[in-house]
């Protein structure tokens, strides 16, 4: 007897175009982790590999969106919150960074800026990379986040006077926007 083939791909297959729109978004879900990690660039590596597991289970609905991008994006924020949740009792954070070469037109102001990012707390962290590193409205970053956009705001107030205190009025004093500042960080 003839067997009719299946139109579905057999149990554990990659679902169609996972495996491309992994290739295509895993560099930039890894900076985005990077920097919500504070630097710490195997965290970063783990939660994007958690959180494309997760987009992976669900790619068959998922690829049917509109922006499945944007649903990655969101997916590997709260996989950072929830580990954050889980792991903030046992896990310390280091101020010392391995030196590693460095691309950009001020490595000091980088790892400042990555110093600086590592000691917000994790929402106050989450809401400056979205709205200047992901450039995200308020009303996105609030959907992302699951807060009002009000808790979005008055979080990106306090985390950027935070910022600017710890970073001091030498970087204050040149004329650079807070995107700007963040970019420096990539």
């Amino acid at each position: 007897m003839e067997q009719i083939p299946s139109a579905e791909p057999p149990a554990g297959a990659a679902p169609p175009d996972f495996p491309a729109f992994a290739a295509s978004r895993g560099r930039h879900l890894l900076r985005t982790a990077f920097l919500l990690t504070g630097g710490d660039a195997h965290l970063a590596e783990d939660l994007v590999q958690e959180a494309l597991g997760r987009v992976f289970v669900k790619w068959r609905r998922i690829s049917r969106l509109a922006n499945p991008s944007g649903y990655a994006q969101t997916v590997l924020v709260n996989t950072f919150l929830s580990h954050r949740r889980r792991r903030s009792s046992s896990e310390r954070v280091t101020d010392v960074l391995p030196e590693v070469a460095v691309d950009g037109p001020d490595p000091a102001l980088r790892l400042t800026l990555l110093r600086a990012l590592g000691e917000m707390p994790a929402q106050d962290r989450a809401v400056l990379v979205l709205r200047f590193w992901e450039d995200r409205s308020v009303e996105e970053t609030a959907a992302a986040l699951r807060l009002s956009s009000t808790a979005v705001r008055s979080r990106s107030s306090r985390a950027l006077a935070r910022m600017r205190a710890t970073l001091g009025d030498d970087l204050v004093n040149e004329p650079t926007t807070e995107r700007a500042v963040l970019r420096h960080a990539r």
